[in-house]
């Protein structure tokens, strides 16, 4: 390990790290999700990725680098997958919205290693649980960001904006976290739009308001 963000791999191809390493954190994540990351061995990582446990220490040093490889995998789609939602987007409040039905679509997809991270994060070391709550706090700055520039322009109320980005990002996590409550009531869309009645149109000015509305419309946002 060079770097708090980097895990040494003693092969050098890119394209089979790259594939190896998913193929292993599939399998890492499921495991670590039903037994826990204690009662998870390298041994049964390997059987369930259907690997030899000699490949796996290929292209991870021990268990730890796998756990936090998991997790650095979630946070690595928020800050791909926000900035595309959004790319080209001028509309502040659209930009918003966007923003966090990506955050949340990003939750879907990656259920099982979101709930890991409330889990495990703890079982990392130390200088690499820094690591992942400065990247946490750098993929909630996108959101931040986003409604920064609607308070900016007079879209939504002056509010304070880190409490409020944490409930955002709070309720996006939850589909995670509670989806054994959640299934039987929402899918995923139609809980995103629950999620901006109650967390954004609350703080919307007149303009605002007028705004989503016209999103509505268009069917941009759902109603």
């Amino acid at each position: 390990m060079n770097r708090a963000g980097e895990v040494e791999s003693l092969v050098t191809d890119p394209r089979l790290v790259e594939e190896r390493r998913r193929q292993i954190l599939t399998a890492a994540t499921k495991l670590f999700s039903q037994q826990g990351f204690y009662r998870t061995t390298i041994q049964a990582i390997a059987k369930e990725a259907g690997v030899s446990t000699g490949l796996i220490y290929q292209y991870f040093h021990d268990k730890d680098d796998v756990l936090f490889l998991t997790l650095v995998t979630v946070l690595d789609t928020y800050e791909q997958e926000i900035p595309k939602a959004i790319e080209g987007v001028e509309d502040p409040l659209e930009r918003l919205c966007r923003a966090f039905y990506a955050y949340c679509r990003v939750v879907h997809r990656l259920l099982d290693a979101t709930v890991l991270a409330y889990r495990s994060t703890k079982a990392l070391k130390s200088y690499r649980q820094d690591f992942i709550k400065e990247r946490e706090t750098a993929t909630n700055k996108l959101l931040e960001t986003c409604l920064e520039g609607a308070i900016s322009a007079g879209l939504v109320e002056p509010v304070n904006v880190f409490l409020l980005t944490y409930q955002l990002v709070h309720f996006c996590h939850a589909w995670a976290l509670k989806q054994w409550a959640l299934r039987g009531r929402h899918d995923l869309d139609s809980y995103v739009a629950e999620g901006v009645k109650l967390l954004i149109a609350p703080f919307l000015t007149p303009k605002g308001r007028a705004a989503l509305a016209a999103l509505r419309d268009k069917g941009i946002i759902p109603r």
